[in-house]
């Protein structure tokens, strides 16, 4: 675990004693995608005892936004929803660490944010807190893409936090995700007979040799790496079994650099594979997400780094800064959970990153 340490001169900035159980409390609350409407309505009910908040309610999103009128305006969000339970659906404090689903993917985060939102306190900024659904799964059904189709403007902002799990660090833009299907054509004939047709399955040899010969990509943008990564992730093919098969599929994920656009991506994927495919195969992209550049220069997340001696690395691996970054606002990844504990049965917290988290956040709220 890296814990941030902030300093020491951040008078009025200490954290409440129960952080951890805020959190606890929030695992607690079953949100796995799609069944979020309890915790957000929890959230929704602590908000609005923050009358300085204008508390808005889209479905199972939930906004909060201050209006005094700052010339700057930062939004800090984050999901409410979990992947399925691992056995880890209770949570479990021991000593001073929080395990559980959703400790580090990322309800510590939002637990933090919550803390922030509902006491009154003196801001150097006007700030949304925006807690939105559906981010584990297909980007169509995401809660963000929900309030931009019918509420953009509770989204307007000229920076964004994202508390996605970075291990206190600051994780800078994101890798594009896109995902290919190749269909590869075979002729049938009997398994007795194999000289008179063409096996689609066995012509997939040749796809995965490329596949497997394939160098990453490493890219620096403005200090930092990323590392491209391609994998098979499914493998379909097969007919019966004393039948020559006439097609085979495969699916591919692709992970890009921010250096390059979605199309220079889909055309980079198709001249690595150009060898292995005949006039009859079929390249189809199925799913993509742009990436996001790191967007480090505003000064707000410049202050955020410099007053709390953050690192900074790559973001590898696709978040909704992209989103932002499409609508040209800077964005950034920080949160105080493990993104290598995400998603697994080990989730869990320590109450120091969380202090830590909650330091840094209510510096650059209160900084002039």
């Amino acid at each position: 675990m890296v814990v941030q340490q902030v300093p020491e001169d951040a008078a009025g900035l200490v954290p409440p004693p129960d952080l951890l159980d805020k959190a606890a409390e929030l695992v607690s609350l079953a949100s796995v995608s799609y069944q979020e409407a309890a915790i957000a309505s929890l959230i929704e009910a602590r908000l609005r005892h923050n009358p300085a908040l204008s508390v808005y309610r889209v479905g199972d999103n939930v906004v909060a936004r201050t209006e005094l009128a700052k010339p700057t305006r930062v939004l800090i969000g984050g999901h409410s929803d979990t992947v399925a339970p691992n056995g880890n659906a209770t949570p479990i404090i021991k000593g001073d660490v929080l395990w559980g689903l959703g400790a580090s993917d990322m309800k510590s985060a939002l637990a933090v944010m919550l803390e922030l939102a509902v006491v009154p306190t003196k801001a150097s900024v006007d700030v949304t807190w925006l807690f939105y659904a559906r981010e584990e799964v297909a980007i169509a059904d995401s809660g963000l893409r929900e309030l931009f189709a019918s509420h953009p403007h509770l989204l307007d902002a000229d920076v964004a936090i994202l508390g996605e799990p970075t291990d206190g660090t600051v994780e800078a833009g994101c890798q594009g995700t896109m995902r290919a299907q190749i269909t590869l054509a075979g002729v049938r004939a009997h398994t007795a007979r194999p000289w008179m047709g063409v096996n689609a399955v066995h012509r997939l040899g040749l796809l995965l040799k490329l596949l497997d010969a394939y160098e990453p990509r490493m890219v620096d943008i403005d200090g930092c790496e990323f590392r491209e990564s391609l994998q098979a992730v499914a493998v379909e093919g097969g007919v019966a079994g004393n039948v020559v098969p006439d097609q085979a599929s495969i699916t591919l994920g692709y992970r890009y650099a921010p250096d390059r656009s979605g199309h220079e991506a889909e055309a980079a994927l198709r001249e690595l594979l150009a060898p292995a495919l005949g006039p009859d195969d079929t390249f189809e992209i199925t799913e993509h997400a742009g990436a996001a550049a790191p967007g480090l220069r505003h000064r707000l997340l410049q202050r955020l780094i410099a007053e709390n001696s953050l690192e900074i690395r790559a973001k590898l691996g696709w978040t909704d800064v992209a989103f932002f970054a499409e609508r040209a606002i800077p964005a950034v990844n920080f949160g105080p959970g493990d993104p290598t504990l995400a998603h697994t049965a080990e989730e869990r917290v320590h109450r120091a990153a969380l202090e830590s988290y909650y330091r840094c956040l209510a510096r650059l709220l209160a900084s002039p």
